[in-house]
């Protein structure tokens, strides 16, 4: 027995002395005789990661990229730098946390790029979009439809937006930033696309509010100094670049170029009705005869969410419910209902329509006209239709602007026209009536745009335990947008 156990560690030693000797010879050497000692199985590898990274790099159009090559040949075939060196450590807890380590760095890598250039996953977390798609829908967001942006700020942890969980701290540096640049993608924005993009009102956010609302409107409320100072209310007020402010979800109304205008609710673009979702919806006024006729299975049948419930709530036999074509005719078929009538007026009479501060006498169901600026025409400005524009020449353009003598300065110089270096979207919700955005915060820049859903991956509901109708089965792996032929 003593003699099976010392043969077997003289051959446990024999075995490591081997292997060292293969890591040292496998080390030295010069080019020549490091790629002569490259086994075929890693010359394929190579040569597949290095097709992979080409094919890359001519869709990126940037020729520097191709001394990336260099590092992929050390890393799979030369080894001047000792990238697998934890590999010849004896086995032990360390030898095991490299392997994790190494295991990790590599997934997140791949990660990244994936996330990057190919698409990611985003949750639907309001209803703005309803009934298309619903709170709680997971999705995968396409970005090769539209062509992927190269990353404006390339320091960030790929499976965070803008915040790292738990740590609640940033998780993104600022250093370095890069000019906007989009890669050739399959085709442009069309009208009756969803899209996400990142909020444009979110390059100055209010920590203890979010995106619940927008550190402008939170100014123009209490005033810019009372915001400012107020840390305990409002929180640190922190900036946020372009593609780590948050992101939204909206349909695309209005294309560059064309004249915007809402007419009771319906959006015209250059004059003609934009077609409108089918399952659209608008808040209406809606009365029964008794108090107990608003139940849990009537807003089950319906499909109205308990938020929605208590948003709506009046008394036990008034409500304001945001309904569908189909929702509406439903409700008036019930023998006790008295009224279902539309809600002209905005239902929350202190939200603001963009430009904020300026009043064109505009409301969520009748706004503009507006232009919307498209890259490379030339708008003939004036004090009067300044505001509209000055977040996209100043915020989005990076110009300076400022009106001195009732002249209009643009960086530095008297301007009586501007010339668009992007095209501009108008993006709203299917549920319009509680739905912010474009009316809101105005236009949507391209360099803000991140993708487009292709695929509904799982759809969660809140209002409902997880074993118990919490998982909407008949959602899963759908298309999220069956309105754009």
């Amino acid at each position: 027995m003593a003699t099976d156990k010392k043969n077997a560690s003289a051959q446990e030693l024999t075995d490591n002395l081997k292997k060292e000797e293969e890591e040292y010879v496998r080390q030295t050497g010069s080019l020549g005789e490091r790629l002569k000692r490259v086994k075929t199985t890693r010359w394929v590898r190579f040569g597949i990661v290095a097709l992979i990274y080409v094919l890359w790099t001519l869709w990126m159009g940037n020729p520097w990229l191709l001394l990336g090559l260099l590092l992929l040949g050390d890393i799979y075939l030369t080894q001047f730098i000792p990238w697998g060196a934890w590999k010849g450590m004896k086995k032990g807890w360390k030898r095991t946390l490299m392997s994790w380590v190494d295991a990790i760095v590599y997934a997140l890598v791949l990660v990244y790029f994936l996330f990057l250039f190919v698409g990611q996953n985003y949750q639907i977390p309001s209803s703005s979009l309803e009934k298309s798609l619903l709170t709680g829908d997971f999705l995968w967001v396409n970005k090769v439809t539209y062509g992927p942006r190269v990353p404006q700020t390339p320091l960030h942890f790929p499976l965070a937006q803008n915040t790292l969980p738990f740590l609640n701290c940033k998780s993104y540096i600022e250093t370095p930033q890069l000019s906007y640049h989009r890669l050739k993608g399959l085709r442009d924005v069309e009208r009756m696309d969803i899209v996400v993009f990142n909020f444009p009102a979110g390059d100055t956010v209010a920590l203890n509010l979010g995106s619940s609302e927008d550190y402008y409107s939170l100014c123009h409320r209490f005033g810019r100094n009372v915001v400012n100072s107020n840390k305990e209310k409002f929180g640190e007020i922190v900036y946020r670049p372009v593609d780590r402010r948050d992101n939204f979800v909206k349909r695309c109304l209005g294309l560059p170029g064309e004249r915007l205008e809402i007419k009771d609710g319906i959006v015209y673009a250059d004059g003609k009705a934009v077609p409108q979702p089918e399952n659209v919806q608008y808040c209406y006024y809606v009365r029964s005869n008794g108090s107990n006729s608003f139940t849990e299975s009537l807003f089950e049948e319906l499909g109205i969410s308990k938020e929605d419930q208590s948003r709506g709530y009046i008394s036990n036999m008034e409500y304001v419910l945001p309904l569908t074509a189909e929702m509406k005719k439903t409700l008036e078929a019930k023998p006790w209902v008295t009224m279902v009538s539309r809600i002209e007026a905005s239902p929350d009479e202190s939200i603001i329509t963009y430009p904020i501060g300026t009043d064109y006498g505009w409301t969520h169901a009748n706004y503009g006209p507006v232009w919307i600026p498209k890259k490379g025409a030339t708008l003939n400005l004036t004090l009067q239709n300044l505001p509209l524009y000055e977040r996209c020449i100043k915020n989005y353009e990076g110009n300076t602007l400022e009106v001195k003598d009732g002249q209009i300065l643009i960086n530095g110089k008297p301007s009586t026209t501007y010339t668009f270096k992007m095209n501009y979207y108008w993006m709203q919700g299917d549920n319009r009536d509680n739905s912010l955005d474009s009316r809101y915060w105005g236009f949507v820049p391209e360099d803000h745009i991140v993708g487009t859903p292709s695929i509904i991956l799982i759809s969660f509901d809140k209002d409902h335990p997880l074993m118990s109708g919490g998982i909407r089965w008949n959602r899963i792996f759908k298309m999220p947008n069956p309105d754009k032929k």
